[in-house]
């Protein structure tokens, strides 16, 4: 990606020394920036509560995400708020009877299509500031005689070329005209915000200061002045967050000791050897020697395993594991549904048939006296690996000697589950983690998300997976033909899948939606096949009957509900048919996507939807994982990346992924070398970055990395 030219506007500091040491000293007073915002009514104040905007602080930092044409005065509705950009053309003001009022200030404006008469109220100061022959930029409300601007919301702005209008985000009760007269009323605030970066740091990325950024957003004098502004304080977001993602990652390395599992491989290497019934991919081997590199030091690992469907993680996330057992330690996976657990089980069983290991699955449908048994031989040593769910983090469950940990599909699970899985390692000792997700991660998100963690991805797909055709369709005709090209498969010997509409975010409604749909289809489209039914409200062993029937070749048709996302592999599957496709998102239609061509036939998958999708479309002509990412950060934008502010999480105000990638990229170098030569950012010129990052993130954030 190319480099955006250098942020320039008028404001900007310009780092001359000279000028610098003969410009006049004014210091901040952030104090002022605490001041309450003087809301103009009961109903805005509430609005103001609902946007978060308390201060004068706040609403300085309540940024405008758009820009919209002002009105001309030919366009003025009667009773409606609107700005304008206009022209004085005389000003004059004449006294008041009422006791207490000020002088009245009159004015001629006009634009381009015609004059307007406008009234300010007890500002008689602006005679001598709007001469005849300024632009001047107004908001207020027309009335029968004049265009009336408040002494409440003193509106006015004066302006060079710019006719564009700050759109800010609004709610009932307050619009974004009335956010815009606030802002103005409180420009001078802007002197009072903190500088947070050195001068060093700035001259290095070529920055403007923080004030000149926050008056160009607000109050441009060119077209460009809002973009570079809105950059420049993005980037002081995003190295924030890649600063406190970095300490904590710091800290984390520092407080905490796991075993180094540096060892001779001999179990690993027979299995690699003999055990797989195939060769790694070349990412695959990348991947195991990046694990064994990190298992060998006491530092706990902590690497994300992201890959494309179907690119082999189990087989990374098995030697991990393996790796902790030739060495007398032992392995837990970790899954988020019981039929995905169910999977991995079956999948490391089939993996280590070779070798005579002692393996578990530890669900909450686990019979008792099963239970009590794994629990014993987890407590004991005498069971080297466990696969579960929740399960392996209740209190009962006791490991003698844990190692490794790998945690699938990780993001469906909260911090506080993962930290109670490492608890389970010996008293001192917290286990080697290694995180996994099917959903490919663009490095931008990687970055956002997981900034605190090492990254690996998978993009080399096994030999023999085959191409999978997907197709967008709608109407009655494409419908029949889509049944008729399933039947087609199906007397072929193939199998196919059904998935059924997402609804809403209820698991019964859903359950309801595949039922019926699965009673219509035995009974017409498919009912010289066999057909079974599964979802997420059935009984764990009617959807694992359902399951193995279908994956034993009993079945023809599985119709499902999206619980069969991850952890379904049927090579003999080789159609699917998504209704309702538009409801998904991409990530998630593309894990669907993967429960076909996993054989060695050509699969196709046929999704129902809107022809004009772009979601679709883009599932229609992309098949790689980390494309289709890509593409639904830019179609979602900034969407809910990141959490809000708890837990050390920060939300997004201003920064635009993937728009601001080259500020990310940027400011997580910058965040690497400031720590790597300050790493509690002690220094005196950094004392108000250090300050600016606890302010987000917490006194906390700022904890002593070395104990």
């Amino acid at each position: 990606m190319p480099s955006p030219p250098p942020f320039q506007f008028a404001s900007a500091e310009r780092f001359d020394d000279a000028l610098l040491r003969a410009a006049p000293v004014r210091l901040p007073r952030p104090s002022r920036l605490s001041q309450p915002l003087d809301a103009p009514g009961p109903r805005a104040a509430r609005a103001l509560e609902t946007l978060g905007l308390h201060s004068v602080g706040d609403l300085l930092g309540h940024l405008p995400r758009a820009r919209g044409e002002a009105r001309t005065v030919a366009d003025l509705v009667e009773e409606e708020t609107a700005t304008i950009v206009v022209e004085v053309r005389s000003i004059t003001s004449r006294p008041v009877r009422r006791r207490g009022m000020r002088p009245l200030v009159e004015a001629l404006v006009a634009d381009q299509t015609g004059p307007l008469k406008v009234t300010f109220f007890n500002q008689p100061w602006l005679v001598e500031r709007y001469r005849p022959g300024t632009r001047v930029m107004l908001t207020g409300r027309l009335g029968q005689r004049s265009f009336k601007v408040s002494a409440h919301a003193p509106t006015t702005q004066q302006v060079a070329g710019v006719e564009q209008v700050a759109q800010y985000p609004a709610s009932e009760g307050i619009s974004s005209v009335q956010l815009l007269a606030m802002a103005q009323e409180h420009r001078g605030a802007i002197m009072d915000t903190i500088e947070p970066l050195p001068v060093a740091i700035r001259r290095a990325e070529e920055l403007p200061d923080r004030h000149a950024a926050l008056t160009a957003v607000h109050f441009p004098a060119t077209a460009r002045d809002p973009v570079d502004g809105r950059r420049r304080l993005a980037y002081d977001e995003l190295l924030l967050l890649q600063l406190g993602l970095l300490r904590r990652r710091a800290r984390r390395e520092q407080a905490t000791r796991a075993p180094a599992l540096d060892g001779v491989r001999e179990l690993t290497a027979r299995w690699l050897e003999h055990g797989l019934p195939f060769a790694p991919t070349g990412d695959q081997q990348r991947a195991m020697e990046q694990v064994d590199a990190d298992i060998a030091h006491e530092r706990p690992m902590q690497r994300l395993l992201m890959g494309e469907v179907g690119s082999g993680k189990t087989v990374v996330a098995l030697f991990a594991l393996l790796r902790a057992v030739e060495q007398g330690w032992q392995g837990a996976l970790m899954a988020p549904t019981e039929t995905l657990a169910e999977q991995h089980f079956a999948t490391i069983q089939a993996l280590t048939a070779a070798d005579t290991l002692q393996i578990a699955l530890l669900t909450g449908s686990t019979p008792a006296a099963r239970r009590r048994d794994v629990l014993g031989k987890l407590a004991s040593g005498e069971l080297a690996l466990v696969v579960g769910t929740h399960a392996l983090i209740e209190d009962p469950v006791r490991f003698a000697r844990l190692g490794v940990v790998v945690v699938d599909e990780q993001h469906r699970f909260g911090v506080r589950q993962r930290a109670a899985l490492d608890a389970k390692a010996p008293d001192g000792l917290n286990p080697h983690v290694l995180h996994m997700t099917a959903t490919p991660i663009p490095r931008t998100l990687a970055l956002v998300e997981h900034g605190d963690l090492d990254h690996t991805a998978l993009r080399e797909l096994p030999r023999g997976r085959q191409p999978i055709e997907t197709f967008v369709a709608g109407g009655e005709r494409a419908r029949e033909r889509a049944y008729e090209r399933i039947r087609e498969e199906l007397r072929e010997g193939r199998q196919a899948f059904v998935v059924c509409p997402l609804v809403g975010e209820s698991e019964a409604l859903q359950a309801k939606a595949a039922t019926e749909e699965y009673e219509r289809l035995r009974r017409t489209e498919f009912k010289d096949f066999r057909v079974v039914l599964m979802h997420g409200q059935m009984r764990p062993r009617e959807k694992q009957e359902a399951m193995a029937a279908f994956a034993a070749g009993g079945a023809d048709v599985l119709v499902a509900t999206s619980v069969i996302e991850v952890g379904i592999d049927v090579p003999n599957a080789t159609v699917m048919l998504v209704e309702d496709a538009e409801r998904y998102g991409i990530s998630q239609l593309h894990q669907l996507r993967g429960r076909i061509g996993r054989g060695e036939h050509a699969s196709l998958c046929l999704l129902f939807g809107p022809r004009d999708s772009a979601r679709l479309k883009a599932l229609a002509e992309h098949g790689d994982g980390f494309e289709l990412a890509r593409i639904d950060l830019e179609l979602r934008r900034e969407g809910d990346i990141v959490g809000v502010r708890q837990h050390g999480d920060v939300a997004y105000r201003i920064a635009i992924l993937p728009d601001d990638e080259d500020l990310l990229e940027r400011a997580h170098a910058r965040a690497e070398a400031l720590l790597a030569a300050d790493p509690e950012l002690e220094a005196p010129e950094h004392a108000l970055l250090r300050d600016a990052l606890a302010a987000v993130f917490g006194p906390e954030a700022m904890a002593p990395i070395a104990a």
